[in-house]
Parts: structure tokens; C-alpha cells; sequence
């Protein structure tokens, strides 16, 4: 059958028309493929923070905004057309500058969020770890105001004791992360190197529970200037638990004041009986004292039994201690430790900086 020429020509205009279309569609295709790989505008790294729920949509006109990504349109068509879903984890991101919509889109789905960090250092009490949380701007604040008790509680340990239970350390975490989740963090660090310890534990200890280790490694913590001498103070608290002498450790003292601590120890201080004096109580305190951190933990179950049963600083300067047998060595070690104490600072080599003396009767 002949086609008259006036409908050849139809025909010819109507494949020219569908040529041009798909050329457009092939150039508009090209173009969404382009913005979506193509380097962003953004010439400094960029933060976002993606609250839970967002839309992606809403995000992309949040980075267009902040000129981060030239065209959220055009990304958003272009994961339509390739029907790509992609889920945007909650959480502040840091976008590298000049980075492409593809890469963001990368970071957004595997949730690579900025990491906050808080450093809880070894020897800090519990109280001081939750005055760390409650200052830091990117913790959710969920136990702000609750007692002690009332956080054990919420975190799954009802009537335990909060103090040493906690491991001190850095730890990261993203940002709006709650208090209770950075404390969990810590608490099971904690029973990790507890648990650790207490299992290569020396024999013959004179404990009966981890619990009891725990306690020691964290009057050594508080004790223990140097971390050569973390094993040997170990070993005189040792010693007197095997002898039924009692501690006499200044740092359980200062902890049992409380508040009531003016920076002092005063003769009516280790006078006033109250559960952590060990100079009126004998045996370990009821409860540690701080969070001790692994060397003391492992110090506490591999003492240095060096047969001292006491031990008072030199007074130098550099937070050694003077290890003694007997009480008449111990009391000229305190005696030199005064002298350097009274000394002129300039002939005392800094004697002022000592710590205070382990008074072991």
C-alpha cells in the first residue's frame, strides 16, 4: 500500500518529534546523573543535625539552604527515576566540603554521625562522672536530678551501690545520646575488667567476692601517685587484711566526710566513727571509693607482698612513698616526711606538692 505523501510527512514529523523527546530525556537523564555525582558547591565542611523522622526531602532543602548541595530537586528526581530509597539516620553529620549529593547520601544511610566524646578520668568518683554528663552540651539529659539510687534503678541495677561500678575512660558516642546510655557504656566496661581481673586473680587473696577486689583497686587508685607503686601499696593493704590490722587509709576517710571535707584531715576526723573510717572500722570499707581504673584493678589482685605494712610519702615532690616492716622505721619515714614539709620551699624540692601521708599505725 502507497502512503501519500502528506502522510509521510506526518510521519516523518512525528518520528522527529519522538527523536527530539527521548534526546531531551536522554539529556535531562544525564543532567540528574550529573548533580547527583558531580562535586557540591560548598567550599568548608558542613554540619547538619537530622532530628529523628526527617524526610529526606526535607534534609536535601536544609543542605540546599546552607549552599551545601546545588539542586535537591534534581537529586530528589533522580533517586525517583532509579526508584532508590534511602534512609537517613538521626544524628549530626559533618559534610566534607565539596562533597557530592552521592556521597552524602552515602553518609546519611550508613549513619556515620559525629562522634562526641566525654573523658572520665581514673580516680573520679561517681558523683564527678554525673556532673561530667550533666555538663555536656550533647548528652540528652534523661537522670538529670534523680539520686544515686534512682539511676541504678534506671539502669537495670536496683539497689547497688553506683560508686566504682563505672569504668573511667574516654568514651564517644553520637550526639543526643542519653546520659543513661554513656553510663551503661561505662558500667558494663567496668564488669568487663572486673570480670577480667578477678579471673587471673592471684591465689590465696583474702577476698571472697569481686566485689570486695573492687573495693581495694579503688582505695589503691586513690592511694597510688605513682603506677609503679599501685601493687606495692596493694600488698600493705594485703598484708593488714591477713593480720586483722586495720587499713588506716586517708583517702576512705576523706570519702566518708563528704562535704564535710575542708581539704584537711583533722585528728577528729579519723576519730569519728562512720562506715568508710578505717582507722576506727577494721576490714575494706563498705564500698569503693572512686572509679578505679585497670592497673589498679589489677594491682589489687596481683599485690607486690613485700612484707611493708605501712607506707607514707617522701615528701619529695614526685608522689613516691617510703615502704616500711616495722612501726619504728615507719615512724622516722614520717618524720623525714615532716621535716620536708617544714623545710624552706626552695630547700624542700617541692615537698609541698607531696601527698599527704598513709597514716598506718
Amino acid at each position: 500500500m502507497r502512503i501519500p505523501a502528506r502522510g509521510r510527512g506526518l510521519i516523518g514529523t512525528l518520528l522527529v518529534l519522538v527523536l527530539l523527546g527521548a534526546g531531551a530525556l536522554l539529556l535531562g537523564y544525564h543532567y540528574l546523573v550529573q548533580q547527583y555525582r558531580a562535586p557540591g558547591p560548598a567550599a568548608q565542611a558542613a554540619r547538619i543535625e537530622v532530628a529523628p523522622g526527617s524526610s529526606l526531602r526535607s534534609v536535601l532543602a536544609r543542605l540546599q539552604a546552607q549552599g551545601v548541595v546545588a539542586n535537591a530537586r534534581a537529586i530528589s528526581w533522580y533517586l525517583k527515576l532509579k526508584n532508590q530509597q534511602v534512609r537517613v539516620e538521626s544524628g549530626v553529620y559533618e559534610i566534607p566540603a565539596h562533597a557530592s549529593p552521592e556521597a552524602i547520601l552515602q553518609l546519611f544511610a550508613e549513619g556515620r554521625v559525629v562522634l562526641e566524646q566525654l573523658t572520665v578520668v581514673e580516680g573520679a568518683t561517681f558523683a564527678e562522672f554525673i556532673a561530667l554528663l550533666d555538663a555536656h552540651p550533647a548528652v540528652a539529659h534523661t537522670l538529670r536530678g534523680r539520686t544515686p539510687g534512682e539511676v541504678m534503678a534506671a539502669l537495670g541495677h536496683p539497689g547497688e551501690l553506683p560508686e566504682g561500678r563505672f569504668f573511667p575512660d574516654t568514651y564517644r558516642f553520637a550526639a543526643r545520646s542519653s546520659d543513661a546510655a554513656v553510663l551503661t557504656l561505662a558500667y558494663d566496661a567496668m564488669q568487663r575488667a572486673l570480670d577480667s581481673a578477678w579471673e587471673s586473680r592471684a591465689p590465696g587473696l583474702p577476698f571472697s567476692d569481686p566485689a570486695q577486689a573492687l573495693i581495694l583497686a579503688s582505695m589503691v587508685e586513690k592511694e597510688a601517685a605513682l603506677k609503679s607503686e599501685r601493687a606495692l601499696i596493694a600488698g600493705v593493704f594485703i598484708e593488714r587484711l591477713r593480720k586483722g590490722m586495720r587499713l588506716q587509709s586517708d583517702p576512705t576517710v576523706i570519702y566518708g566526710l563528704g562535704a564535710a571535707y575542708d581539704g584537711t584531715i583533722h585528728t577528729r576526723d579519723l576519730q569519728a566513727d562512720n562506715p568508710y573510717n578505717t582507722y576506727t572500722r577494721e576490714g575494706l570499707p563498705p564500698g569503693p571509693i572512686c572509679l578505679p581504673g585497670r592497673e589498679s584493678l589489677v594491682a589489687a589482685v596481683h599485690p607486690e607482698e613485700s612484707g611493708a605494712l605501712y607506707f607514707v610519702a617522701t615528701g619529695l615532690g614526685d608522689g613516691a612513698h617510703h615502704f616500711s616492716r616495722t612501726l619504728e622505721e615507719h615512724n622516722a619515714a614520717v618524720q623525714a616526711y615532716l621535716k620536708h614539709l617544714r623545710a624552706p620551699p626552695h630547700a624542700a624540692q617541692g615537698a609541698g606538692s607531696a601527698a599527704p601521708p598513709g597514716r598506718r599505725r
